[in-house]
């Protein structure tokens, strides 16, 4: 069982719920819309996911938006999985990454694989992987990333196409 959560990630996820209710809604326009997960359930899922974690981390409004936007990539990523499950021989494939769009749900494994990548980016530069997960994953523009990790505009655009390159060398070959 979860301990309840904090009074502290209440009043947050209160001052940023609406901003939190466009990402999520912006998250399923890019994806496609799925009657499973609408804007209010990934919305919730995500604070769930930040419920169960350690509330005294989030230093700030930026830093409790990028965690929210990590845990909004793994409820989308998860529900992906999800009807990969269901479906039979639902295997990964790799894909090249458009910038500001999520594949439809009929394509959940490009989502999946998009995620494995953006993992093995994570752990080659973490900047990078924090960049990506903001742009692609919560839908945030360059100014709105640049406010979140404490950047200019123009570094994170430059990180921001070492990002897109790094990820299309790997998809491209993973699946050589």
């Amino acid at each position: 069982m979860t301990t309840p959560p904090s009074d502290a990630l209440d009043a947050l996820y209160a001052q940023v719920y609406d901003q939190l209710r466009r990402l999520a809604h912006d998250q399923r326009a890019r994806q496609g819309a799925s009657e499973t997960l609408n804007t209010t359930a990934l919305v919730h899922e995500t604070y769930l996911r930040l419920a169960e974690s350690d509330a005294a981390a989030w230093n700030d409004r930026n830093h409790f938006l990028a965690l929210a936007a990590r845990a909004m990539r793994f409820v989308v990523v998860d529900h992906a999985r999800a009807r990969l499950a269901d479906k039979r021989g639902g295997g990964v494939r790799a894909v090249l990454l458009d910038e500001d769009q999520l594949p439809p749900p009929d394509r959940a494994e490009e989502l999946v694989a998009i995620d494995e990548a953006l993992t093995r980016l994570e752990g080659h530069d973490a900047r990078l992987g924090q960049l990506v997960q903001l742009r692609f994953f919560a839908g945030l523009n360059y100014e709105e990333i640049a406010e979140v990790v404490g950047l200019s505009v123009p570094t994170v655009k430059r990180d921001w196409a070492r990002a897109r390159a790094w990820l299309y060398r790997f998809m491209t070959e993973e699946c050589a």
